[in-house]
């Protein structure tokens, strides 16, 4: 279910939600999100089950009941559009989880911010604590180690027969490592390893390390 890992002599724990755990600060780090974008494209014709709007927030549920964090961080794109009829379903997420959370905006975060501050989520540009720089873009900036979102990074493992799949994965590179998109109807980047490059592929249930070709 779930993989350590040491960076910058600070442990995190990979979960196989594709959300990570900051064990030195009791911090739970969640990547695109893109809460309310089922809502957004079933408004349009879409024809995606409604279900799949609760699978987020079950997803939510869950993790935070494993890690019992003290805080929250959204690493951008939590709410994908405008507020449609998913708000209310986050609000009283928020409300109920009663954690000090914040976010890094996105690109998709649109939403006026008096909307977050009605519920104490503080929004920022970016957070730079402990050595590490938190942001939505990847970053790379001299003295930090960067982790961020946005690319909703994926490895193509390949087999016999030209079988191949596709997993959503954590991409580590030099001083930098890019969380998986958490959200449910996200679709993902193929990344393109180096000999420096650490990939955690999420299968199912479990989260391992992929041994990169001509390491």
């Amino acid at each position: 279910m779930t993989l350590e890992i040491s960076l910058n002599n600070n442990n995190f724990i990979l979960h196989c939600s594709g959300t990570m755990y900051w064990v030195q600060k009791r911090l739970l780090l969640i990547s695109d999100a893109h809460l309310g974008k089922v809502s957004h494209f079933r408004k349009f014709g879409a024809a995606i089950p409604g279900a799949v709007i609760h699978k987020n927030f079950i997803k939510l549920d869950e993790v935070v009941e494993y890690f019992q964090p003290e805080g929250i961080c959204f690493l951008g794109d939590l709410f994908h559009s405008d507020i449609n009829n998913e708000w209310q379903l986050f609000h009283d997420w928020v409300v109920k989880t009663n954690k000090p959370i914040v976010l890094v905006a996105g690109n998709h975060d649109i939403i006026n911010p008096a909307k977050y501050h009605d519920i104490n989520i503080q929004i920022v540009s970016e957070w730079q604590t402990g050595g590490f720089l938190l942001t939505h873009y990847p970053e790379k900036r001299e003295g930090f180690f960067n982790l961020c979102g946005h690319i909703h990074p994926a490895v193509r493992l390949t087999g016999l027969g030209r079988q191949s799949v596709k997993l959503p994965c954590y991409f580590r590179s030099g001083s930098q490592l890019i969380l998986p998109a958490f959200g449910e109807f996200t679709g993902t980047y193929v990344m393109e390893p180096t000999e420096e490059s650490m990939i955690y592929a999420i299968l199912k249930d479990d989260v391992i390390e992929v041994t990169v070709a001509g390491k």
